[in-house]
Formats: C-alpha cells, sequence, structure tokens
C-alpha cells in the first residue's frame, strides 16, 4: 500500500508540473485568495481522481491482465511525450462568475481534469496498482497519493502565481517530468517482459522502445521550439 502511495504521489506531481491545472492554478491565485484555489482544487481531485480510479479498478475486470499491464507501462511513456508537447489554456478562469471562489475553482478544476494526462495517469495507477493491496486498501492508496500529488504541485503553482506573477520556466520542469514518465514505463515494459522472453529479447524491445521515445521526445521538443507559444 506505502508503495502504491509513494508512487501514485510522485508520478502526479511530475504530471501536473507544467501541465493545463498548476497553470490554471496559477491563474485563479493571481484573482482569488490561495487557502479559497487549495479548497477548489482539493474538492475537484479528489472527485475526479475517485471517478478515475473507479474505471481503473472496474476496467481491470473486464480486461485480461496481462493487456492491462502492458497498456499501462506504455501509457507512462505517453504521458512522458505529453509532458513535452505541453499544454495550453485557452481562456479558463477568465471572466467572473456567480459562484463562489472555491466553487468557481472546484468547477473550473474538474472540467479542466477530465481527459488531462493527470486523471488517465490515474486510471493506469489504479490498474497498475490492483493487487498492491487487499481490498479497498489499493485503491484508497492511489487516490490518496494522487490527491496529494495534485495538491503539492498546484500549491507551487500558487506560490508562483502569487510570487512570480505567473511567469513559470517551464521547459527544465518539463524536461525532468518527462524523463521520469519515460523511465518509469521502459521500467515497467522491461519487468514485464523479462518474466516472459529471454534476457536478450527483453534488451532488444525495451532498447528499440527507447531509442523511439527518444526520437519522440527529440521530434517534439524541436517542433514546440518552432511553435511560438502563447502567455497564460
Amino acid at each position: 500500500m506505502l508503495v502504491a502511495l509513494a508512487a501514485s504521489f510522485l508520478l502526479v506531481v511530475l504530471a501536473e508540473m507544467g501541465d493545463k491545472t498548476q497553470l490554471l492554478a496559477m491563474a485563479f491565485a493571481a484573482k482569488y485568495k490561495p487557502g479559497n484555489v487549495l479548497a477548489g482544487v482539493f474538492i475537484a481531485t479528489v472527485l475526479n481522481h475517485s471517478l478515475a480510479v473507479a474505471a481503473g479498478r472496474l476496467l481491470s475486470e473486464v480486461v485480461p491482465l496481462d493487456i492491462i499491464s502492458v497498456i499501462a507501462a506504455l501509457s507512462f511513456i505517453v504521458f512522458g511525450l505529453w509532458t513535452v508537447r505541453g499544454d495550453s489554456l485557452h481562456g479558463e478562469g477568465g471572466g467572473r462568475t456567480r459562484y463562489g471562489p472555491v466553487a468557481t475553482v472546484a468547477i473550473a478544476f474538474f472540467l479542466a481534469e477530465c481527459g488531462d494526462k493527470t486523471q488517465l495517469a490515474t486510471i493506469s495507477l489504479a490498474i497498475e496498482y490492483k493487487n498492491a493491496a487487499a481490498g479497498i486498501l489499493g485503491a484508497v492508496a492511489v487516490l490518496v497519493g494522487t490527491t496529494l500529488g495534485m495538491l503539492a504541485a498546484d500549491t507551487i503553482g500558487i506560490m508562483l502565481g502569487v510570487v512570480l506573477g505567473r511567469k513559470l520556466p517551464e521547459r527544465a520542469i518539463k524536461w525532468f517530468s518527462a524523463v521520469i514518465f519515460v523511465l518509469f514505463g521502459l521500467y515497467s515494459v522491461a519487468a514485464f517482459l523479462a518474466a516472459r522472453l529471454a534476457l536478450w529479447r527483453t534488451i532488444a524491445v525495451t532498447g528499440a522502445l527507447a531509442l523511439a521515445a527518444a526520437f519522440a521526445l527529440y521530434y517534439l521538443s524541436s517542433a514546440r521550439q518552432k511553435t511560438p507559444t502563447k502567455g497564460v
């Protein structure tokens, strides 16, 4: 259970760095009190990630565990590539609302998280650690870990939004997060293959996947440098 909680915390913190919802936290921090923003983030995260954990565990009852393990491992590589590709805000958090600040932040975050990589990472974690603890404890560990990870990352976003006026040096953070995700995915793939294939085949397949991931990271980074980005 502790492994599931720690992994969930770390990976969601990394996924959230430079993510759209962290940028959203920074934008709201310039408008509302930090405590209200954090409360809204907490409410939205608990609701959204509860649905994600439930979806992950339900999916594992329908699809064979071996197939799910491979998909979950590959998904972390995709999350790494997604991190380098980057996110942008499209007017979220702008304008006034008749709702209070906590409800406004909660609604905005819940909608922004739907289909976002941190929600998809939570689903994958729920699948990955389905058997990490007996009964409901594995799901609780993933939910607690991902929720704490979101709060930690978005607290950084809130602080930066207040102190730095929404100016965040994203490039180094994105690359660090992306590499951690890709390495985690490659490790999971290698562990899966090692139990089923000869060592040289495991090394060959994992090496080929690592080269493909490295090329994709380079391509996405180059493409992003050529495309002008808009400020938050």
